[in-house]
């Protein structure tokens, strides 16, 4: 006699074992008709499945989080059952739930544009059938029956590689189609209306390049036709926005085939790249980093030492020197414990902190490679505190208030910055009581930063938790950047020490710290969140000098070295073309000032100003121009100055 406890600590008891579907039944008609799923202990389940003890259980509704996650999965297996009935011969790899949506891998010759609406219009016939999904629990060897009968390969090869430990498998019958799932699904079609598919690109089964190349087909789905179309308006905008498109619009940088994930910065953005790293690093200073360098060819051995060649040795370049394996680094942390145990160091040494913009590799899958979002080669600004256990406290504390300080400078306002702790993963070196400890650390000195936090379970890395820090930009995406992680065991694996209070040797607590992340990945989210027009502290060129007639051209030779000697970053555009043409192609190139020189201007020793959003502000003195863009830099200001009222206002 099963008894059920509900998550407002109500209990019902059941006089047999009882469905999920039967418990919503018992509760009202109304719960059973919107429940997709059952949370049952913790673990979702489909509204099929038995309960025989006594269990904690919660109804799974469409509207809740969990449940469009649930319609989304379903939605990916009704790309499965269109696919199979116009394309025979395809065949199905896997279908999972993607950030907003879901994918479905399939063999098959590539296809179209109108393949995918064909695909589309099916599924859109099919879940108005209102028919029941089935779920079967079947064993192992019968699922291989099952695919291998229906030319299933990919699906026979996930089943025959499953832990011996798992005998049975479920199958979800959708009509004729079958697929093979985890679960839970939808118990009905009806739950499945709003849905868009996006895209499709090619991807390698299982990532491998080495492996058959399979056609990805994307979509989106939501619980109502209002929120899939302010998804759609808000995925063009971000098409639009698409930091690659407007990175070859502004001549920042290209990528190419000969380089797979590895970027071509031209002039103007190997400049914005250089003011954000030259800006963090003047940052540091005053944080008290010590800006280090370490090689970029290290022996493999220090990598297996450090337990990183364990994790991530599909992710490393490697190459054979004099007869020695190499890896380049795909991150800095152990090349940064060799700095620290050059020599004898001292309690009274600690707190030591470490930066450098480390220019790192790692293996991205050619189908994950997006722009300067996705890259094989990056540089990160990362650094390491080596401290005491009572340390960690003040250094989490300090860091978190630093990295908020540095978002606010790039324009994220404090609202839009959010915190989350991920905790200690499935696997992971280290016992559980150090764990408990270094994840009630990070926590507490979150809160005592003054800041709330989001706990996200089982996501830190494998030695030790992380704070991360992630920014809202101004198409409301999350984007994870900065983190703080806390590490016991790395120090402890590389030798590191100090000579503690009693004069006996003692391992360091190493925070892993960044502020950006990724300094490719940052800039696309500023050139995204900015659309290009990046406030003038940060903009390639500040200013733009441009002369109507070529009779102005000395004048606007002796403004542009004037610019450049007050370290204003000028261009010089004297071509002989029409003034229009020259306004439109600079603002275009997203420039903050615009400034115009005619015959009228030179004489009165002024400059005609306009801003990249069209405003016209008329004539102005030099000096006071100078001021003004001194003022953008030194306040960080998001914009330029708009005309209002006549007078000059900063946004």
């Amino acid at each position: 006699m099963p008894v059920i406890t509900f998550p407002n600590g109500e209990k019902r008891a059941f006089q047999e074992p009882v469905s999920v579907l039967d418990i919503a039944r018992s509760i009202s008609p109304s719960l059973a008709k919107s429940a997709v799923a059952g949370q049952v202990n913790d673990q979702l389940v489909d509204l099929c499945e038995l309960i025989t003890g006594d269990s904690t259980v919660r109804l799974i509704k469409d509207k809740d989080p969990e449940g469009i996650e649930i319609i989304r999965h379903s939605f990916a297996h009704m790309i499965g059952q269109a696919v199979k009935q116009l394309y025979p011969e395809a065949k199905m790899a896997i279908g999972p739930v993607i950030q907003d949506g879901f994918y479905y891998d399939v063999e098959h010759e590539p296809f179209t544009t109108d393949d995918v609406e064909t695909i589309e219009a099916l599924i859109q016939k099919l879940v108005k059938k209102n028919y029941d999904v089935i779920r079967k629990r079947v064993t192992v060897d019968e699922a291989i029956q099952v695919f291998t009968e229906r030319n299933e390969p990919y699906k026979v090869e996930i089943i025959q590689e499953l832990d011996e430990s798992i005998t049975h498998v479920n199958l979800y019958i959708h009509e004729e189609y079958i697929d093979m799932c985890r679960g839970p699904h939808v118990p009905n079609t009806r739950f499945l209306r709003h849905f868009k598919l996006l895209r499709v690109s090619s991807a390698y089964w299982r990532g491998d390049s080495s492996k058959q190349s399979l056609q990805r087909i994307y979509g989106t789905a939501w619980n109502t036709q209002d929120e899939l179309d302010g998804y759609l308006h808000a995925l063009k905008e971000s098409e639009k926005n698409d930091h690659r498109n407007i990175g070859r619009r502004l001549d920042l940088f290209h990528m190419q085939e000969e380089a797979p994930g590895m970027v071509f910065w031209h002039p103007r953005g190997w400049r914005l790249n250089k003011t954000i790293v030259n800006y963090v690093s003047e940052r540091l200073e005053t944080f008290n980093y010590d800006e280090i360098h370490t090689p970029q060819l290290v022996d493999k051995n220090l990598w297996k030492k450090s337990g990183h060649s364990d994790k991530y040795s599909e992710n490393m370049f490697v190459t054979h020197i004099d007869g020695r394996e190499y890896a380049v680094k795909p991150m800095n942390c152990p090349c940064h414990i060799q700095v620290f145990n050059d020599g004898l160091k001292s309690y009274k040494d600690l707190p030591i902190r470490y930066a450098e913009f480390g220019c790192c590799h790692r293996y991205e899958p050619s189908g994950s490679l997006r722009g300067l979002m996705r890259v094989r080669s990056m540089v990160q600004d990362d650094g390491h505190i080596f401290c005491q256990e009572k340390q960690i406290l003040s250094e989490v504390a300090l860091f978190t208030s630093q990295v908020f300080q540095v978002y606010q400078d790039f324009g994220f306002e404090e609202k839009n910055i959010s915190i989350k702790i991920a905790t200690r993963p499935e696997k992971r070196i280290g016992s559980d009581d150090v764990w408990d400890r270094a994840e009630a650390m990070l926590q507490d000195a979150v809160t005592k930063a003054g800041f709330e936090y989001e706990i996200l379970p089982g996501e830190g890395a494998f030695y030790g938790p992380k704070v991360e820090f992630h920014l809202k930009d101004r198409m409301g995406r999350e984007w994870q950047c900065g983190t703080v992680q806390l590490d016991y065991m790395v120090p402890e694996r590389l030798g590191a020490s100090f000579i503690n209070e009693e004069g006996n040797k003692e391992v360091p607590v190493m925070l892993h710290r960044a502020m950006l992340g990724s300094v490719e990945r940052f800039i696309a989210i500023l050139i995204e969140h900015y659309a290009g027009a990046l406030p003038t502290w940060l903009s390639p060129h500040q200013l733009v000098i441009m002369n109507i007639s070529e009779k102005q051209s000395d004048y606007c030779q002796a403004l542009y070295e004037t610019f450049k000697e007050q370290g204003i970053k000028a261009k010089l555009d004297i071509r002989n073309e029409k003034i229009g043409y020259k306004i439109r192609e600079n603002t275009l190139k997203k420039i903050p000032y615009l400034v115009v020189v005619g015959d009228a201007e030179v004489e009165n020793n002024q400059v005609s100003l306009r801003i990249n959003t069209g405003e016209d502000l008329g004539r102005i003195d030099v000096t006071k121009l100078i001021d003004i863009i001194f003022d953008d830099i030194k306040l960080k200001r998001r914009s330029p100055l708009v005309a209002l009222d006549n007078q000059l206002m900063a946004v």
